[in-house]
């Protein structure tokens, strides 16, 4: 039999997702360290007001030639990045990087999921499966380790607005897959990353958040982060072209484990129970 049939091949879309996917879980320990200095809306927006500029900046002509699809497009991504990028931010104030990684590896079976009751598109045997396997994880990461009534009734704040900004998550994938190839890329990112900006900005009047002094670390953190979410969300934006939603997926599964092993490397450590519900969310994504 010949050894060419069992060559491995992937699209240098699908490696440069792999490397981008590697770095997006470095992110959650600076997001950590971020919530310390700033309330959690404040640092989206100030984060994707950042990301905005330097996309526009590298192209000051971008946004000539816009048309109403590509807005459309921009603002309903923009508004699930948005939800989805402050509600794990949120999060992060009383979660650790690590747990918070593997509840929002749970957007992965959400997408398939959201596309049966959005899109009408049920969902296969095994995607029904490893939505099982991850809602099992995510109890089993959340709750403590001597008390298998309460593993049901554990999920505090943290982890419930966590899970919730995975489901926006899942429905930027979907709609980024919709509009893939339809717009010009780097339109819609602009459009998308100013206005997950502002819906960042305009929350913090309801949630009661102010303006933090403007220290040098926030100030780093968020050029540093506002500049890797450009690159995030232009890659993504790209490579979806030619990327199905579930192969794209599958790649981002690689997240939270990034996401653990730079934890692990900053001291943190998961009781094992819940690194038993981590394994189980990583083969419901699987």
């Amino acid at each position: 039999m010949s050894v060419s049939r069992f060559t491995f091949s992937i699209k240098p879309q699908e490696a440069i997702l792999i490397l981008i996917t590697m770095f997006w879980g470095g992110t959650f320990l600076a997001v950590q360290y971020a919530v310390t200095m700033s309330d959690p809306f404040f640092f989206v927006g100030l984060r994707f007001a950042t990301a905005a500029i330097a996309v526009a900046l590298i192209s000051p002509k971008t946004l000539r030639g816009l048309t109403l699809r590509e807005l459309k497009a921009g603002v309903a991504i923009g508004v699930a990045i948005a939800m989805g990028y402050s509600l794990q931010t949120w999060g992060l104030q009383s979660i650790s990087s690590s747990k918070s990684a593997f509840i929002t590896a749970m957007y992965v079976p959400l997408v398939p999921l959201l596309q049966w009751l959005c899109l009408g598109r049920m969902p296969g045997l095994m995607s029904c499966i490893g939505i099982v396997l991850a809602f099992i994880g995510l109890i089993l990461l959340a709750g403590p380790e001597n008390n298998l009534l309460a593993l049901a009734l554990a999920l505090g704040p943290g982890e419930i607005i966590t899970l919730v900004g995975a489901v926006a998550i899942a429905a930027e994938i979907i709609l980024i897959s919709a509009w893939a190839g339809k717009v010009d890329v780097k339109r819609v990112t602009v459009v998308q990353l100013a206005t997950a900006s502002l819906v960042a900005f305009a929350t913090m009047v309801p949630a009661g958040e102010s303006v933090p002094p403007m220290s040098t670390g926030l100030i780093v953190v968020a050029l540093g982060l506002g500049i890797f979410s450009a690159i995030i969300q232009v890659t993504m934006n790209w490579a979806q072209r030619s990327v199905s939603p579930t192969r794209a997926t599958v790649i981002y599964t690689g997240e939270p484990v990034w996401a653990g092993i730079f934890g692990r490397l900053a001291g943190e450590r998961l009781p094992l129970l819940a690194l038993v519900g981590a394994a189980f969310i990583i083969a419901g994504v699987l």
